[in-house]
């Protein structure tokens, strides 16, 4: 009998594989297939390399991990393809196998470890934030990216530096109420998840949710108690971590916001983990069913707006804008049209659909940052799309997606205003004017 390349813990399922029919649909929607036209960089060619494993023909070897480190996670393949495999579950099984198995290079694990180490804890990103804001407010910034000094950093710290949102210290140290009632009769009860890089530099979205959730009749939560849902350890392979994380989570929302209808979710990587939060516990006899039961809770913002009728009167956005599907929304989840439906309900709103929408514009949670090349040649090809749509804005519902297209397009000398969706929607519902 041949030995399997994986250890028994959670290794990926054979009848999975199996399901994979070869019919190729995958591949025109593989952002790394369509850059590169190799097999081994595409869904079905990666699951070859599962099954090569699992029967003990393919060892768990540097170029075996290079395939899977180059995937984005994106599951655009789980949309297209007819036979319905679960490449998702396939890949999220392979990962964790791998950072159990494989030393990385000494600078890999250094610069990993201050990812894993900073984004999931919004204490520390605060701290971060204060020194960040200097950078930006002082001329900093402008004198090294005009100085040229950039070019000398590594890859993957350039990229880091192009991302960096406009930091508010008034923003990232504000904290939202513990509840917002309704304006008018409560039609939900619902919880906010804050995220970790979102609650310090995207306050303004977390506001925004709010108020757009409480002019439309819903009683908001916000368990001050909630950490890190887990999500960046999960698409990176870090099971046990991103469990612990999870554990941590459902037991913040059991203390603080246990009796909520749903769980509002406005960061779509977030939500596609929360969704799956009974399959990352499946074997916790003491979290399996919470787990599976708070997920069942979970609701992406544009789901819950599109099942409610709008009660909040909407004023006119004049504005021409390009809606970027996030992939975990899109193909994780399979939230397409409501986002779209509730972008429908405001007057004046032009919405333009970009060319190849379904594929990744190279954010992938830190994806842009660990393979800043590969992201950046997606990153591009999302630009010039866009630019084909004559938009003068960018929408998207997922604050990485936004930072990665607004630091493409000003590669290319374009300047184009970026909004979460629910930003967009909040300020019909004010009368305000975008800016």
């Amino acid at each position: 009998m041949t030995q399997s390349a994986f250890d028994t813990h959670h290794p990926p399922d054979p009848a999975l594989v199996a399901d994979c029919v070869h019919c190729g649909f995958c591949l025109p929607t593989c952002p790394t297939y369509l850059l590169w036209g190799r097999e081994t960089d595409s869904p079905r060619g990666r699951i070859a390399l599962i099954k090569g494993g699992l029967e003990g023909q393919t060892a768990i070897t540097d170029r075996f991990v290079r395939h899977f480190d180059t995937c984005l996670g994106c599951m655009a393949c789980v949309t297209s393809c007819p036979s319905g495999v679960q490449y998702d579950k396939l890949v999220e099984a392979t990962r964790p196998q791998i950072e159990r198995r494989v030393d990385r290079t000494l600078a890999d694990r250094l610069f990993r470890r201050i990812i894993f180490g900073l984004f999931p804890y919004p204490g520390r990103l605060r701290l971060v934030a204060g020194k960040l804001w200097a950078y930006q407010q002082f001329g900093l910034q402008w004198l090294v990216r005009a100085s040229g000094v950039l070019s000398l950093l590594p890859a993957r710290l350039r990229a880091m530096e192009s991302v960096l949102p406009a930091v508010s210290l008034r923003g990232a140290w504000s904290h939202p109420p513990i509840r917002v009632p309704p304006t008018g009769e409560r039609r939900r009860r619902v919880g906010l998840l804050l995220g970790c890089v979102q609650r310090v530099f995207f306050n303004e979205v977390n506001a925004a949710t709010i108020r757009v959730l409480a002019a439309e009749g819903c009683e908001v939560v916000v368990p001050q108690s909630q950490g890190c849902c887990g999500a960046l350890m999960l698409h990176s392979g870090l099971e046990t971590d991103a469990a612990q994380m999870a554990r941590r989570f459902i037991d913040a929302f059991e203390a603080e916001a246990a009796d909520v209808d749903t769980i509002v979710i406005n960061a779509a990587g977030c939500g596609s983990t929360l969704k799956g939060y009974g399959h990352l516990l499946r074997d916790d006899p003491v979290y399996a069913e919470r787990a599976r039961m708070l997920a069942g809770k979970c609701k992406d913002i544009s789901e819950l707006l599109d099942e409610l009728e709008p009660r909040a009167p909407r004023h006119p956005v004049p504005l021409r804008i390009a809606y970027h599907d996030a992939c975990h929304l899109r193909h994780a989840q399979g939230v397409r049209d409501e986002p779209r439906r509730v972008l429908g309900t405001i007057p004046g709103l032009e919405l333009c659909e970009i060319p190849e929408a379904e594929i990744c514009c190279g954010s992938a949670g830190i994806y842009n940052l660990v393979e800043p090349e590969t992201a950046s040649d997606l990153g591009d090809r999302k630009a010039r799309h866009i630019q084909t749509t004559g938009a003068t804005a960018v929408v998207s519902s997922n604050p990485g997606c936004l930072l990665q297209i607004a630091s493409r397009l000003e590669q290319t000398g374009t300047t184009m205003r970026t909004y979460h969706m629910v930003e967009v929607l909040d300020a019909s519902i004010r009368g305000e004017t975008l800016t």
